[in-house]
């Protein structure tokens, strides 16, 4: 009862499909409070940061009259030229605020994490294979991959600075998935039974994953490269609290980095792709709309790799080249699954 037998496939058990969609369910809300308490920590943050730049100044004025003085602007030197309380290696100003509001953030988004594991595993679990076989399976995961990368990441490094966008591009992927493409767990189609479906897919989500990541880069570098401009100019800061985000050249050499991760992977996942295209069709190319979009993205990314380290594209160039990369990805698998008929019509809808 509740098994469906499949067709050169495992057995599925919906009862066992069932639980993981309530699990995914419960993941994606709690993405959500996670989201709601980023997005207060940077309210909060902007008055603590006004704040902060009132006590320094008021410290500074009475320092300045003993030897002390010396002392304090050496302490605070790397905030004051620059205006952010974060250097190159995202090591924060021992001045920083401690943002009590991300911490609880942080343990909302490990627990929705775990949740969202538990939701995959037993997604896999009943249906019997990789939970990739459509768009409902691949975004979930994808979503996945993203949240767990930030959260690993952490521990290296002090991110907390991309937590409102991780999280609210994850609420965005659950909710895309959950609405959008909502697929009760079912057998593979015949193609896409193969072993090459857990190398290709599982590459393809990891390079998709860390795209998505670059992209909130390549965003909060526009934005903190606009207001480095305003405040060179003698402007007024308007967002305060993106002092506590690293400067516009760390966030590009970052994004720059994680990006050629992220080709290589996607260069692989093309070429494991033609392998399993002749397998399964008998030709390695075949110019499907999937294959052709697969190619324009690894032709983007190659350009942003190759401009930026040989004719000096950096900046706001080499952000919006990233960006326009990820649109290519969103498009990818999102509108060629959907719209347009081939091979790779696998979207479950």
């Amino acid at each position: 009862m509740g098994i469906l037998p499949a067709i050169g496939a495992k057995e599925v058990n919906l009862e066992l499909g069932s639980l993981s969609e309530l699990l995914m369910l419960l993941a994606a809300m709690a993405y959500a409070v996670a989201l709601i308490l980023w997005a207060l920590d940077l309210v909060r943050s902007s008055n603590t940061v006004r704040e902060l730049e009132a006590s320094l100044k008021a410290e500074e004025s009475k320092q300045l009259v003993g030897v002390g003085a010396g002392a304090v602007r050496t302490r605070h030197e790397n905030a004051e030229v620059d205006g952010q309380l974060v250097d190159d290696t995202m090591a924060y100003d021992r001045s920083a605020p401690r943002r009590g509001g991300a911490r609880v953030a942080i343990a909302i988004m490990v627990l929705a994490t775990a949740v969202h594991l538990a939701a995959v595993i037993t997604r896999s679990i009943a249906a019997g294979r990789v939970p990739w076989g459509n768009m409902y399976e691949f975004m979930t995961t994808g979503a996945f991959i993203v949240a767990a990368v930030f959260l690993v990441a952490l521990i290296f490094r002090d991110i907390r600075f991309m937590g409102v966008f991780v999280a609210g591009l994850v609420v965005i992927m659950m909710c895309a998935a959950t609405m959008g493409f909502p697929t009760p767990v079912q057998p593979l189609q015949p193609a896409l039974q193969s072993p090459w479906l857990i190398i290709h897919v599982s590459l393809a989500v990891i390079a998709s994953a860390l795209f998505t990541l670059t992209f909130a880069m390549a965003v909060l570098q526009l934005i903190q490269s606009r207001r480095q401009k305003v405040l060179a100019a003698g402007g007024e800061d308007k967002l305060p609290w993106m002092r506590l985000v690293p400067s516009a050249t760390s966030l590009e050499n970052a994004a720059y980095r994680i990006n050629a991760l992220a080709f290589v992977l996607w260069t692989i996942t093309v070429i494991l792709g033609a392998v399993w295209a002749e397998a399964a069709w008998g030709r390695y190319w075949g110019w499907d709309v999937k294959e052709v979009w697969s190619f324009i993205i690894w032709v983007l990314y190659a350009g942003y790799l190759h401009a930026r380290a040989t004719r000096g594209w950096t900046g706001n160039r080499s952000a919006w080249l990233s960006i326009v990369g990820y649109a290519c990805v969103v498009f990818n698998f999102t509108a060629v699954n959907i719209i347009f008929p081939g091979y790779h019509s696998y979207a479950g809808v």
